[in-house]
């Protein structure tokens, strides 16, 4: 099975935002993917003037209708799939609460794993896997293995920016605080709207069985990593106030 991968726009946040924007990215990613019929959760970042769609908590799909959203977007389950899905139950990661831990969990690991690129700047690339068990035979069938084929994967380049932003209250740092709001504002809208373009231009590779995700540091965006050498060199778009 060919792995499709999916590469995002640049985001560039103050550490003060940085986990709410990837929250929003990856919960994004996770809802398109759901691998069945699930409720959707409005949520409003309180750092950015943006709402992005989750995968309901047990709490919220007590009152919300079960919306039967499918990884194909917006296109309802095969009766074939649906009579899969029926049969089945999540694994652990995607009941709500353990969603939540595994996520948040995962943006702490790489937070941690994030490289200096510059003063005030680090930089790493956030990879969402999805991927699917399959049994494996080896030795004529005597040993019996599981592995993990992974069949999509969206990659992110973050850049986080400590560089402190204007405090005062006259014109210029007034301005500026706007400027730099206004920037991450954008760039995360950015990301979001090439999550929801990219996951309904190919949906034939998804396979039609339960499969689980996963969070990592990927090494590398793409071929040319050079290109963040740039963002030293260049003034700063986020600020982070203290």
């Amino acid at each position: 099975m060919n792995c499709q991968v999916h590469q995002l726009p640049e985001l560039e946040t103050a550490t003060s935002g940085t986990r709410e924007a990837l929250q929003a990215i990856i919960h994004t990613i996770l809802f398109i993917r759901s691998p069945g019929p699930v409720a959707p959760h409005d949520v409003h970042c309180e750092s950015f003037q943006t709402t992005y769609t989750r995968i309901a908590t047990d709490h919220d799909q007590q009152q919300l209708p079960i919306n039967k959203h499918s990884s194909s977007q917006g296109r309802t389950l095969s009766s074939d799939r649906q009579h899969h899905y029926n049969q089945q139950q999540l694994p652990n990661s995607y009941h709500k609460s353990d969603l939540d831990r595994k996520v948040d969990d995962s943006i702490e690991t790489f937070l941690r794993t994030l490289t200096p690129i510059g003063p005030e700047l680090m930089r790493g690339n956030l990879a969402v896997s999805f991927f699917e068990r399959r049994s494996k035979n080896k030795l004529f069938g005597l040993v019996n293995q599981e592995e993990k084929v992974v069949w999509e994967q969206w990659i992110l380049r973050v850049v986080v920016n400590n560089t402190p932003r204007p405090m005062g209250e006259d014109e210029a740092s007034v301005i500026e605080r706007q400027r730099i709001q206004d920037t991450a504002e954008g760039m995360l809208k950015a990301v979001l709207l090439k999550v929801f373009e990219l996951a309904g231009s190919e949906t034939d590779h998804i396979p039609p069985v339960m499969y689980d995700f996963e969070i990592s540091n990927a090494k590398k965006a793409d071929d040319r990593d050079e290109v963040y050498s740039r963002v030293s060199n260049l003034p700063a778009l986020i600020n982070l106030g203290s």
